[in-house]
């Protein structure tokens, strides 16, 4: 498999061909978050002016025709019939006097839906905050507090009807199958995974505004919506961790990053941590025989038996699932090849 990590403005995308693209896993920068604003004022300077003048709908609006411009190029290399997930938190802001929520997630969803995207079920990553001081506004009075805000969306969309597979990408797909068990995690619409810090080493480059998402987002993402060999993309890459989820995932990747110093990073991580991804997967099938073991007599003798592996399955669908560990990671330029052991 290849993984490609790119240094450039994701606005445009011209390196990728259309069509190309199986999935798309990514988490841009959040309007109207503070930590991102020196970003989106740089592709438009009057986006600090009205900040600074205390306009901020017109602010949001501006940030959200940069991302489109994302989602767009995204579009065009996104085959018929793939996957589009975005996480993203949306904003509490005060400008001037005014607190406010601003919904960047409806603002996504809206665009998605011009672009004549199917809309699915969004997941609610729940990100729990253990402060004992979590209200937000006049305390215990009434009509003067806020909600706190202790989740992000994973918006999910698909550009047109089913994908269908046929032949060899039929057995493909067999072969890229999730535990049971893994699915009734997986496809609930509340996520509960613990959150990683957002600051990175201090320099003039990164400006502590990397935002990677946890490891298991994009991996789960991966499993659910592209089969192996597919290609995925990150256009806001970061740290590469939907690229580390790749490698894990027996997939292709392209990771598209503004910021040269990230990509540096993100090349470095690959490098260093690219094998570390075989405790993951060994993980995966550690928490499978224990699931199994669980399970009565009555309910092992329903089980099928996986082919692959030896081991017993919940359903028929799982006796095809195949899971590789990581070989090797060799690095060659700005693509890194990944190889599996049976």
């Amino acid at each position: 498999m290849e993984h490609k990590l790119i240094v450039g403005d994701s606005t445009d995308l011209s390196q990728i061909s259309d069509k190309s693209v199986q999935l798309i896993v990514t988490s841009p920068p959040y309007p109207m978050i503070e930590m991102w604003d020196e970003v989106f004022a740089e592709q438009d300077s009057s986006i600090k002016d009205d900040l600074d003048s205390g306009n901020g709908l017109d602010a949001f609006y501006k940030m959200h025709a940069i991302l489109n411009k994302v989602w767009d190029e995204c579009d065009r290399v996104l085959e018929d019939n793939g996957f589009v997930c975005i996480n993203v938190g949306d904003a509490t802001r005060t400008l001037g006097k005014t607190f406010q929520l601003f919904s960047n997630h409806t603002a996504i969803i809206n665009h998605f839906l011009d672009l004549g995207y199917c809309v699915l079920p969004d997941v609610h990553w729940r990100k729990q905050s253990n402060a004992p001081n979590k209200f937000m506004g006049s305390g215990m009075y009434p009509a003067g507090a806020y909600v706190t805000y202790e989740h992000e969306y994973i918006l999910i969309f698909r550009k047109g009807g089913k994908r269908t597979f046929t032949g060899a990408k039929k057995a493909l797909r067999q072969e890229s199958a999730f535990f049971w068990e893994e699915r009734n995690v997986w496809f609930s619409d509340l996520w509960e995974i613990k959150g990683k810090s957002q600051m990175m080493p201090k320099s003039a480059a990164t400006r502590n505004r990397n935002a990677s998402f946890p490891f298991d987002i994009p991996y789960r993402l991966v499993n659910m919506y592209s089969t192996k060999g597919d290609v995925v993309l990150d256009p806001f890459c970061g740290l590469g961790t939907t690229n580390l989820a790749c490698i894990a995932a027996e997939r292709n990747s392209i990771g598209v990053d503004i910021d040269f110093e990230v990509i540096s990073l993100a090349e470095d991580i690959i490098t260093e941590k690219a094998t570390q991804v075989n405790r993951v997967i060994q993980k995966r099938i550690d928490d499978h025989l224990a699931f199994i073991e669980a399970l009565s007599s009555d309910k092992k003798n329903k089980c099928y038996i996986n082919k692959p592996h030896d081991f017993l399955v919940k359903t028929r669908q799982e006796t095809a699932l195949k899971i590789k560990r990581v070989k090797s990671v060799e690095r060659k330029g700005n693509i890194f090849i990944s190889t599996y052991e049976e």
